[in-house]
């Protein structure tokens, strides 16, 4: 039973005390006046009848009522209801005014204040109970009283509402009056009416109705809940959810069991504790233990910053104040909106409950919805009572609360029964066997308050059970089936909501309320009302202990407790493998693990080896790791647990691979499976020294988990407790016997809780003693587990090298939480304050000494459990001392293990193979045992069928010049292989650490990701012998040797030297700025330089001792090449004399003089006596380098312009490179020049026009006149600009060739303009209006309008444009010319200019690829080809990374510019290419325009003189760009050579005929580029070669020929040898220009960045294969005696050098010639000579045919010009052998006129015919008109009888044949007559028709009897057919 009500407060305003201005409100009187015992008054009443405030007001205003909740001390929660009236009084202000009060702060005297106002007063009544309708009855009762003046005393009322008592659910029934009579009171008639009520009738004895009355002639019932463990909620629930709506609702659900902050907002007090109630009911069976103010006052606001969660309501007055809550969710319960801030993220109910949970409720809320659309809905479709509806949505929660806490009684430990039970629960396993580990939702529900609370209070296995434990237990298997059921969970919805409506109200036909409430007249009256009495408390008092002493003579009220056992329900389901695919579990997986440990065990260790793979494959699934466990238990029990070292090693192999897939919470108990077994599984190690399984498996995060230390602690724990008990019963039923077996059958399933059940039960009915030893009993049982984990965990986290602080390094001992998983129940409050202590034991971790750390570990671990378990202080005092001292003993025992285990012999791993070395590299560091582990390519992995080459193991070594990977693969079937994988230490572009799990022998931990820009990528995993400062030195030598700190301490340099000799000069200032290179410095780099060169003599280079000499001169001053040199201090006279012969001849020779003489641009002595006839001279302006330091000494300048010239010209330039000459076209003599781009300040005035009149700044007016002169002089130096005009334009130009036959190659030339409208992106860009189709966009892609002249473009085609200066657009006045000179600029940087129609060069703006473009573009490129990992996701497939990374396009953007400017030069115009610093793309567009245009750079010396002329000497920065130096390394590897490269090898894939060289030769080329074992590609410009005394040393240097010091050199040595670099389908054309296409389509991906060969690493560096091969051949020799070798060879595309396994049919040849040659003794004559031999004899055979046969020449001539346009042929790769005679150069007949058109398939098939003329049965010119209004143009027509056809072309060369005229369908040929737009001055007669069953072809021939012939053969065609 309980008090209806606890106190009566009556609260009013508090006139005499203000604060601040502010009102007050006191308690003026409160009965009863003493606190009871059981429940201490509450503070700050008055506080929260006013919320908003105590104010005076000027009119009266309603009454109100409301209830608060206030909460004590001891989580009590206080129920105030407050009844609120006001009470008229005068005015306190006026009175202050009359008193002269006129310094009180608040008066205002602008306000006229009134007479009379109104204060508050507050009827509270204080309860423990929550009967909000009761208690407005009462209070409304009271006032009406007082109001109405009724003749019952106030005190009587008030006493007997303080007295009333009600049963608190179901209470038993009380018969005693509340009406005390004191003879002051006549006893009125309804009070006999209610004692007749009172007493129990036949119907109505039921507990829980309650009928009462205050004595004011009122009644009513109030209903008490059947069962008050469910909340009561009214209708609160159905009201919170109308106002928020059903997402809203849910989100404020989640976060409160999430504990988030909520606030409600609403203007209605009432409506706020509504809504926190119904909040509060729907977490049920969860309860809610944080802040809950469902009512704040205002002045309370400051609660709302607290840190806890909490759930509050605030009266929308005070919106504002609540703006600033960064972390609070705002519900607003009038608007119907609830606010979620950006940083609170609320974790949602897991997927397919929080939808079905949606649909119930909707169905609840809106059942019409279902049938909306449906034409005949059903009739009666109202949502149900808003009561009823109410406990439907309760019950949809309680449906969905049994879903998520399904099977929760099989997680909890019971660890204590008996004096209280002890529960605690096991999170891990609830969350693994529901498979929700990664639900963020029921992680935070589990560790959150509430869930600890509900555990506490539902944990106890016998006790008294509600709805919801029926739920759970009973109905779980129902919830299952009908889930996916809507309608079916609706009807399990509405029996539930029936039980809750039931529990809430049992009687609701019973409504027996009469109150009586306030007349209208008293409402509503204006005139005064008596003030509220003050009532007299002793009478009041006598009331209230009248009815104490009643109670006191009462009997006592014995409810009986209805106690059961807890019913647990069906287990868990089984577990589900979720991320396992379907064969996870595959019995077959299974088999092969029992199988592999019964070969263990039975020592079959060849068989277990080879499934060793697999076990540890299967071992990813959950139920294989539980069925390891099991098998492994087997094997314990048949006590064979000491194993020998191979066993033993394969178990720890499997152990681990088992534990590595586990989580760090264990959530499937594999953890816990095996930690039993790793102290039973041991091997001998010597004389009474054992190795047990623990220390190989400590590096698992699981063991530092205190979380799974304390499940399995209590899991342990609770089976003893359970045996302890079992065993009683089993001594009591011994006696027995018939019943034992039986019994033993039911009893053998007993669960823990059901046994702890039965004991509770029993409890009672003990005698002391024996409760006593029960307790003593289980306090030691607790105490030996614990003593026994103290144990277990010593051995898991002491390492067996203790020395080392591996453990707590890697486990991160020191963040462990201790938020344990499980809750506990006797003291809740203290174990909370436990699991939330943040204090690590580990935080000094590493300083301290292991032993230290863990015994910290430990002690936290017995604290807190045996806390909770209940151990005896002395129990635990007894455990702290014994802990130390047994981690102590574990140490010196695992001392002894670890010394023995070293001495073991290693488990057999592969033997570390050495790598061949090249001569000259030497070993840095030894091999160190690694593991290869796969990365994302996948051939070498055996996915894509092949051998599992991958993970290999194997060492890697570190060399001067490269990183060696080799081994063999872990696969034992491949075993035999040897892997090979490996780069130049110069080409690594990223290293990182990664840390790697692997299964393999091992548990490997720390590994490193080395990439390089040889397209290689190396995952590597150091093996456990490894010591990691091993490793890190390694990296630390890796990173010295990748940047060395100056380029003489690359490889190239440091070759041949012993490895003490490498140079390493040291630096003053690392951080020095390649931009700000002061004065000094080059001073001291002239004084370097003078001395370098008078230690000379005779060009020898210096001796290494005067090397390093030189160097520590260097030292001092330190040159860094910068980019911008103040140029007046840099003479260098002192550097070479002029008077030094055998400098200047060597400048001679390397300024590439030989190729200017071979272009006709001057020789040396021209230049000096300075002839006038050329055009040009070789100046030596710069043979000190002092006009620009990255020029050669030599430049080609015009003839009339003097060197003094030059160095004014050079300051308008970046880096002062200006324009020099670099190359002549043959035949029409136009030349490009090369520059860098202008500075910005001298752009516009050099561009504007010179007839214009702009003022231009002053500064720049001499250099600009300067440079005009320099432009013109070159522009007079072509022989073109002599000649006429009228020529140049280009229609002219193209049009008086138009039937000649030798301009049959132009006709193919893309119009220049279209070409120019490509590059430039102009707006005409209409796709198919060029020649070749398609659109090749901007350089940029962008199709925006040139930003600096738009019609540069129509200009070039021909076409007129609107003149830029304004004259009239009359062809006549001014036929537009083609320039002279055409500027290619950036685009950036020509903005402004203006152009001039009568200036005679044109500026071509273009946009360029940046450098930093390139060098981000490769990287994606190299991510892409050598992804570091394997890749699932479709949207990073290869070619999608390919496309993301821009390469190709970049590609193309080059070819493009470089096919404008070969159009162009092929026209006449002369280029000057004027890009960025001149460096990067003028480098590459130059000389790939030189490659197109001119054959003889196609050739091995062509190429080598192209590469040293454009790229060596005039200054591509290689160092830099290669970032090969510790100064460089910030700017990241550009790979601006490469690109070109890879342009190269594109043009070659398009004319493989064209070529002398083959595509091995790029790639050579390319990978040492990158390697640094040459010198050739180091150092920025040949004045830093010179520098460094490389320049000339490579040619003299002879001490040492093993070490080539030139790429040039090597490759010539090499290529004598054999011929790897030779292309045998070379045969050139004689001035053939190449036009490749350079659609982003038309290009591959270069196969030198996909290419790897495993056995044996990258094919480039020749010395090593063949030193392989020899080792190969005495291996070989060795194994012949064995068992007779196969023929046969398996050729692996990864594996195996495809090339050298399968050569070409040529190749192959020559090799059959060799070891011919040699098996005969006859000296072998060189390849080349044979080749040539062969070549000579096949052309003479040629010339003897022709003779004979014509046609047969003219076939071959054909073919080959077919053959060598074909993109598919390309004899090296394919090895087509009997093409061979397709090879050879013929002598080219008139006939074989170059043609670079693309086969068509009719053209292919002339290839297949015997003889040319059957082919051509007649052929010549026609004129043939177009169709409708097109004109009459010539065309070659070709009549064919054997395909019966008639073909035309648009020449005779023309192979693309453009037309045919199907011979079947022509139906006459007549005689014609001439039309409109025929060929004037022709014959009537020549013209004849052809007509056809689709339309009539006219025809015009030369002259009539060529008509006449024509017409003849094709009648005979026809009546042939």
């Amino acid at each position: 039973m309980a008090r209806l009500a606890d106190y009566f407060v009556v609260v009013g305003y508090d006139l005499d005390n203000r604060v601040e201005g502010e009102g007050q409100g006191r308690i003026l009187q409160r009965f009863p006046e003493k606190d009871w015992e059981d429940s201490p008054f509450p503070q700050g009443v008055e506080l929260f009848c006013q919320p908003s405030g105590w104010q005076l007001v000027p009119e009266r205003q309603p009454a109100s009522f409301f209830v608060a909740v206030l909460t004590d001390i001891n989580s009590e929660r206080h129920y105030c209801a407050c009844f609120t009236f006001w009470e008229g009084l005068d005015n306190p202000q006026l009175k202050k005014t009359d008193a002269g009060d006129a310094d009180e702060a608040d008066e205002e005297p602008a306000v006229v204040q009134p007479a009379k106002v109104f204060a508050p007063k507050s009827l509270v009544v204080v309860s423990r109970l929550d009967y909000t309708e009761a208690f407005r009855n009462c209070l409304g009762l009271i006032y009406t009283v007082h109001v109405d003046g009724l003749p019952t005393p106030l005190e009587t009322v008030i006493g007997n509402l303080l007295t009333c008592v009600i049963p608190i659910a179901g209470g038993s029934q009380i018969d005693e009056s509340h009406v005390c009579s004191l003879g002051k009171v006549p006893q009125s008639p309804a009070c006999d009416w209610l004692l007749a009520c009172l007493q129990p009738g036949p119907d109505q004895s039921e507990d829980s109705l309650r009928t009462i009355t205050l004595g004011a002639g009122d009644r009513q019932v109030i209903q008490t809940p059947i069962n008050d463990a469910l909340p009561v909620s009214g209708s609160s629930v159905a009201q919170l959810f109308r106002q928020l709506g059903i997402v809203n609702v849910l989100y404020l659900f989640c976060a409160a069991l999430t504990e988030h902050k909520i606030l409600f907002l609403s203007s209605s007090y009432q409506r706020l504790t509504d809504a926190c109630r119904g909040l509060l009911a729907i977490m049920f069976p969860l309860k809610y233990s944080f802040t809950y103010v469902p009512i704040l006052p205002g002045k309370l606001l400051e609660v709302l910053s607290t840190p806890t969660p909490f759930i509050i309501g605030v009266n929308s007055f005070f919106r504002s104040e609540t703006q600033e809550l960064l972390d609070v969710i705002i519900a607003d319960l009038d608007g119907g909106t609830v606010t979620i801030p950006e940083c609170v993220h609320i974790s949602l109910l897991p997927e397919p409950l929080l939808q079905q949970t949606q649909t119930a409720l909707s169905m609840v809320l809106d059942p019409e919805l279902e049938f909306a659309d449906q034409a005949f809905p059903p009739q009666s479709l109202q949502p149900s009572a808003l009561k009823i509806q109410d406990k439907e949505i309760r019950a949809v929660f309680l449906w969905l609360f049994a879903r998520l806490f399904q099977g929760y009684r099989w997680c909890l430990h019971i660890i204590r029964i008996h004096p209280e039970p002890v529960i605690r629960f096991h999170k891990a396993a609830f969350l693994g066997q529901r498979s929700l580990t990664e639900d963020d939702f029921l992680m935070k529900v589990l560790d959150g308050m509430a869930f600890a609370g509900f555990v506490s209070e539902r944990g106890p296995p016998y006790r008294a059970t509600d709805l919801f434990d029926d739920l759970v237990a009973n109905q779980v298997e129902r919830i299952r089936q009908e889930e996916a059921c809507p309608h079916k969970v609706m009807n399990h919805v509405k029996e539930l909501a029936e039980i809750l409506f039931k529990n809430e109200n049992p009687y609701p036909a019973v409504a027996m309320h009469k109150v009586q409430r306030p007349s209208e007249k008293s409402q509503n009256t204006s005139q005064s009302q008596a003030p509220f009495p003050v009532l007299d408390d002793v009478s009041v008092q006598l009331f209230i202990d009248h009815a104490i002493a009643k109670l006191k003579t009462a009997p006592p009220v014995v409810k009986a407790e209805m106690k059961s056992m807890v019913p647990s329900g069906p287990p868990l389901g089984d577990i589900i493998d979720r991320n396992g695919n379907v064969m996870a579990n595959s019995a077959r997986r299974l088999e092969v693990v029992r199988n592999c440990i019964t070969y263990i065990f039975d020592n079959k260790m060849l068989e277990a080896k080879k499934l060793m793979p697999a076990v540890l494959r299967a071992l990813k699934g959950c139920t294989a790791r539980v069925c390891l466990t099991q098998e492994l238990n087997q094997h314990v029990l048949q006590n064979r647990a000491v194993l020998d070292d191979q066993q033993f090693d394969y178990i720890v192999r499997m152990m681990n691979c088992t534990l590595q897939d586990c989580s760090h919470m264990d959530e499937h108990g594999t953890a816990a499976a095996l930690l039993p077994l790793v102290t039973a599984f041991c091997r001998k190690l010597g004389a009474g020294i054992t190795q047990f399984a623990y220390s190989c498996v400590q590096e698992h995060t699981v063991w530092t988990n205190m979380q799974f230390w304390e499940a399995m602690f209590y899991s342990d724990v609770q089976n003893h407790i359970r045996a302890l008990y079992m065993e009683a019963d089993d001594g009591e039923q011994q006696n027995n016997s018939l019943d034992q077996q039986d019994w033993c059958a039911t009893e053998r399933e007993v669960s823990a809780l059901e046994l702890a059940a039965e004991q509770n039960r029993l409890w009672p009915t003990l005698s002391k003693e024996m409760q006593t030893e029960r307790v003593q009993k289980e306090e030691s049982t607790v105490f030996s587990q614990a003593i026994h984990y103290a144990n277990r965990m010593s051995y898991l986290l002491l390492p067996l090298d203790t020395s080392k602080n591996r453990l707590l390094r890697s486990a991160g001992l020191g963040d462990v939480e201790s938020v344990s998983n499980s809750y506990v129940t006797n003291s809740i409050a203290g174990s909370m304050a436990e699991s939330y202590d943040t204090e690590s034991g580990f935080e000094d971790a590493e300083s301290s000494d292991v032993a230290n750390s863990v015994v910290r570990f430990i002690n936290r671990f017995v604290d807190k459990v045996c806390n909770e378990s209940g151990v005896t202080n002395e129990h635990l005092k007894a455990l702290h001392a014994m802990i130390p001292d047994i981690v102590q003993m574990h140490i010196e025992t695992l001392d002894a293990v670890h010394r023995e285990s070293k001495r073991l012999p290693p488990i057999q791993k592969p033997k570390l193979l050495r790598p061949t070395l090249l001569p000259g590299e030497e070993l840095v560091m030894e091999g160190m045992r690694v593991h290869l582990i796969p990365d994302g390519r996948e051939e070498a992995t055996g996915h894509m069928g092949g051998p599992p080459l991958l993970p290999a193991e194997g060492a890697i070594f570190l060399t001067t010049y490269r990183l060696i990977f080799k081994g063999t693969p872990s696969d034992a079937l491949v075993g035999e292989q040897i892997v090979t994988r490996s780069f130049p230490v110069a080409s690594l572009t990223k290293e990182k650490r990664i840390s790697v799990t692997l299964p393999m022998d091992q548990f490997v931990q720390e590994g490193l990701q080395l990439r390089s820009c040889t397209f290689q990528l190396m995952k590597i995993a150091f093996d456990e012998e490894v010591a990691s400062d091993l490793a890190e030195s390694f990296r630390k030598h890796l990173h010295k040797l990748r940047f060395p700190q100056h380029v003489q301490g690359t490889f190239a340099f440091t070759v041949g030297q012993s490895g003490k000799l490498v140079l390493e000069p040291k630096t003053k200032d690392k951080n020095q700025s390649l931009r700000t290179l002061s004065k000094n410095l080059v001073k001291n780099a002239k004084r370097t330089i003078s001395r370098q060169y008078v230690t000379r003599k005779k060009e020898s280079p210096p001796s290494w001792e005067n090397r390093s000499s030189f160097q520590s001169e260097l030292d001092e001053d330190e040159i860094s090449v910068s980019e911008e040199v103040d140029q007046t201090t840099m003479t260098l006279s002192s550097t070479i004399r002029s008077s030094d012969r055998q400098t200047m001849s060597n400048v001679v020779e390397r300024a590439c003089c030989r190729d200017y003489q071979r272009l006709g641009l001057g020789t040396l002595s021209n230049s000096l006596t300075r002839s006038k006839n050329e055009p040009f001279r070789i100046s030596t302006a710069n043979r000190m380098y002092t006009v620009c330091r990255s020029y050669p000494g030599l430049l080609i300048i015009p003839q009339n312009i003097p060197d003094s010239t030059i160095h004014r010209i050079c300051r308008c330039y970046r880096q002062n490179r200006f324009p020099v000459v670099c190359w002549r076209h043959s035949r029409t003599k136009a030349v490009l020049l090369r520059s860098a781009g202008l500075h910005a300040k001298g752009v516009v005035s050099f561009f504007k026009s010179p007839n214009t009149t702009t003022a231009v700044p002053s500064q720049a007016d001499s250099t600009s006149l300067e440079q005009e002169k320099y432009l013109q002089a070159i522009i007079n130096s072509m022989p073109s600009y002599s000649e006429s005009t009228g020529r140049n334009t280009l229609s002219g130009f193209t049009s008086t060739h138009m039937n000649t036959s030798d301009s049959s190659d132009k006709l193919r030339q893309p119009k220049i303009g279209d070409l120019m409208k490509q590059v430039l992106g102009s707006k005409e860009d209409v796709p198919g209006t060029f020649s070749r189709g398609g659109k090749w966009g901007s350089i940029r892609g962008s199709s925006r309008l040139s930003a600096y002249n738009p019609d540069i473009g129509t200009r070039l085609a021909g076409k007129e444009s609107p003149q830029p200066n304004g004259g009239p657009n009359d062809p006549l006045f001014l036929r537009q010319q083609k320039a002279y000179l055409y500027i290619i600029g950036d685009k950036a940087q020509l903005k402004g200019g203006k152009q001039d129609s009568f200036q005679q060069w044109e500026v071509i703006p273009i946009e360029v690829c940046d450098v930093r473009q390139v060098k981000n573009s490769f990287k994606k490129l190299m991510k892409a080809c050598v992804p570091s990992s394997a890749n699932t996701d479709p949207n990073t497939s290869f070619l999608r990374l390919l496309e993301d990374s821009e390469w190709m396009a970049l590609l193309h953007r080059v070819l493009q510019v470089s096919g404008l400017v070969v159009e162009l030069l092929d026209t006449g115009s002369s280029v000057m290419v004027s890009l960025e610093d001149g460096w990067d793309v003028t480098t590459q567009v130059v000389s790939l325009v030189q490659l197109l245009s001119d054959p003889y750079y196609r050739t091995f010396d062509g190429f080598r003189l192209l590469v040293e002329k454009e790229w060596l000497s005039f200054g591509h920065r290689f160092s830099h760009r290669g970032a090969q130096t510790l100064g460089s390394q910030s700017s990241g590897f550009t790979p601006v050579f490469l690109q070109f490269l890879d342009c190269v090898h594109q043009i070659h894939l398009q004319f493989p005929m064209e070529f002398e060289f083959s595509q091995y030769y790029l790639k050579f080329l390319a990978y040492h580029y990158m390697s640094n074992r040459f010198r050739t590609f180091l150092l920025d410009s040949d004045y830093d070669r010179i520098e460094l005394g490389v320049l000339y040393e490579e040619k003299s240097d002879r001490r040492n020929p093993q070490v080539c010091k030139s790429v040039w050199d090597y490759i010539d040595r090499l290529n004598k040898k054999a011929p790897i670099f030779f292309n045998y389908m070379f045969s050139p054309e004689d001035e053939e220009v190449l036009r490749p296409y350079t659609f982003i389509s038309n290009l591959k991906v270069w196969d030198f960045y996909l290419e790897e060969t495993l056995s044996e690493g990258p094919p480039f560096d020749w010395e090593l294969k063949s030193r392989q091969e020899r080792l190969a051949e005495e291996t070989a020799e060795k194994a012949d005696t064995a068992a007779p070798k196969s023929q046969r060879r398996v050729v692996w595309p990864c594996y195996d050098n495809v090339s050298k396994e399968l050569p070409d049919a040529i190749t192959k040849l020559l090799q059959d010639l060799q070891n011919l040659e040699a098996e005969l003794g006859q000296t072998s004559e060189k390849w080349k000579d044979t080749w040539d031999k062969i070549k000579t004899t096949q052309r003479t055979e040629t010339k003897l045919e022709s003779k004979l046969s014509f046609s047969s020449s003219l076939l071959m001539s054909s073919n080959l010009s077919h053959q060598r346009r074909s993109q598919g042929v390309c004899l090296q790769e394919s090895g087509v052998g009997s093409s061979i005679k397709l090879g050879l150069d013929c002598k080219a007949s008139a006939t074989s006129t170059p043609v670079s058109g693309r086969q068509s398939t009719s053209t292919l098939y002339s290839q297949f015919q015997s003889t040319e003329s059957e082919n051509r049965s007649f052929e010549g010119i026609l004129y043939k008109r177009g169709a409708l209004l097109k004109p009459w143009k010539p065309r070659w027509f070709v009549l064919d009888k054997t395909k019966h056809q008639l073909r035309y072309y648009d020449s005779r060369q023309d192979k693309e044949c453009k037309g045919v005229i199907d011979l079947a369908e022509v139906e006459s040929v007549t005689v014609g007559t001439p039309t409109m737009g025929a060929p004037k001055n022709v014959e009537e007669k020549a013209f004849f028709d052809l007509k056809t069953a689709k339309r009539m072809y006219n025809f015009c021939a030369q002259e009539s009897s060529n008509a006449q012939l024509w017409m003849d053969s094709i009648q005979s065609c026809l009546s042939d057919a």
